[in-house]
């Protein structure tokens, strides 16, 4: 198992209910594929640096996480053409 980092960034323009449910339906694609969440952290809303769809704001969530090799693959191809997120990234963390 290796562990990664899903860092993801929400529309602002959404209330509190949708924005838990974008991250609970990314959590649930990283257990689909066999991962593990080991931690979610929200960072709130920040300042973008450059208007992403005009919006000047959005909502940082970094989800840490277990799983295969394949698995981040399987979680990009999801989160990709998930309504309401502006940016991903899925990133491999140290072992360290």
């Amino acid at each position: 198992m290796n562990k990664y980092e899903l860092a993801l960034i929400v529309s602002a323009k959404i209330d509190d209910d949708a924005r838990a449910a974008v991250v609970e339906t990314a959590k649930g694609y990283i257990e689909r594929f066999e991962g593990t969440v080991t931690e979610v952290e929200e960072w709130g809303k920040k300042r973008l640096a450059y208007e992403i769809q005009k919006m000047p704001e959005g909502f940082y969530y970094f989800i840490r996480f277990d799983a295969p090799s394949h698995t981040p693959a399987d979680v990009e191809q999801r989160v990709r053409i998930m309504d309401n997120v502006l940016r991903f990234l899925i990133v491999r963390r140290d072992e360290a």
